[in-house]
C-alpha cells in the first residue's frame, strides 16, 4: 500500500516536471517568435531601392510599381510578395524579380518585352506592338519612343501571345528582318512601309530611305548605317533599292 502511494507520488512529479519542461518549450518558442516579428517589423524596412534593367519606365516609376500595398515600407515583405505570390501585370514588362541588398535595401531587376515595332490595329483602336520573331506581346494605346510603326500591312485582328495575323509569310519575314537588321546596326527609323508590292522604305524625319524588295536586305540595311551620319541635318530621299553587289551606286536625292 505504502509503495504504491510512493509510486503515485513519483508518477505525479514526472507529469508535473514534463509539463514545466513544455510550458518552458512553449514560452521560449513565443519569445523567439516575438523577437522575430520585432526584428522584421523593426529592422528591415525599406530605404534604398535599386532598379537596373529598365528602359521604358523610369526608375521611379519601377519603384512606385513594386512599392504598391501598404506592407510595401517592409523590405522583407515586399521581398517575399514578389518570390512567393503572383503580383500585377506590368505593361510591356516581361518579369520583375527582387533581391534584398540588406535589411534597408531591395534590388529590383526588370525584364522588359523585347519590342520590334508595332502596327496600329483599327478595329480594337490600339497599337499592337510585336517582337522580333513576330509575335505579339503587348496592345495598348500608348506610343513607345524609340520604336518603329508599321504602316501598309492589312492586320484586322491580332491575339495577344500570338503571331501577327499577316497572310503572306515572305511580307512577315522582310518585316522580321529589316526590324532585327535596323536593331542591330542601331539604325532604328520613326516608320517602316511596306509598298503594295512588298517594297520597303524607312521613315526618319527629313529622310527616307527606300530599300526596295527584301533582296540583299541585310548588305543594304549595312550600307545605310554607314551613309546615315553623314546625312544629319539634311532633307531628302536616299536610293538604295537598285543596289547589289554588281550594283554599288546609292543615290541621295536632296531637297533644298
Amino acid at each position: 500500500m505504502e509503495r504504491d502511494r510512493k509510486e503515485t507520488i513519483r508518477e505525479k512529479k514526472r507529469r508535473k516536471k514534463k509539463r514545466k519542461i513544455i510550458l518552458y518549450i512553449i514560452l521560449a518558442f513565443v519569445l523567439i517568435l516575438a523577437l522575430s516579428v520585432l526584428i522584421v517589423w523593426k529592422v528591415f524596412t525599406v530605404q534604398t531601392v535599386i532598379v537596373e534593367g529598365n528602359e521604358h519606365y523610369s526608375s521611379e516609376q519601377i519603384q512606385k510599381f513594386v512599392l504598391s500595398d501598404e506592407y510595401s515600407w517592409n523590405s522583407l515583405c515586399v521581398f517575399l510578395k514578389y518570390r512567393f505570390l503572383e503580383t500585377d501585370e506590368v505593361p510591356f514588362v516581361d518579369n520583375i524579380e527582387v533581391a534584398l541588398k540588406d535589411p534597408h535595401t531591395i534590388k529590383v531587376n526588370v525584364y522588359e518585352k523585347g519590342i520590334a515595332g508595332y502596327l496600329y490595329i483599327p478595329a480594337i483602336g490600339q497599337n499592337a506592338y510585336f517582337d522580333t520573331d513576330g509575335f505579339v506581346v503587348e496592345t495598348s494605346k500608348e506610343i513607345i519612343e524609340g520604336i518603329p510603326l508599321i504602316e501598309g500591312l492589312e492586320c484586322d485582328k491580332v491575339v495577344l501571345y500570338e503571331k501577327l495575323p499577316i497572310k503572306d509569310e515572305k511580307i512577315l519575314r522582310s518585316l522580321l528582318s529589316a526590324t532585327r537588321l535596323l536593331q542591330k546596326d542601331d539604325i532604328i527609323p520613326d516608320k517602316i512601309q511596306f509598298s503594295d508590292k512588298g517594297e520597303i522604305s524607312l521613315d526618319y524625319g527629313a529622310i527616307q530611305v527606300i530599300l526596295g524588295t527584301e533582296d540583299n536586305l541585310t548588305q543594304k540595311i549595312l550600307r545605310v548605317s554607314y551613309i546615315f551620319p553623314q546625312l544629319s541635318g539634311k532633307k531628302g530621299v536616299l536610293h538604295v533599292e537598285n543596289w547589289t553587289e554588281n550594283t554599288t551606286n546609292i543615290i541621295f536625292d536632296e531637297v533644298k
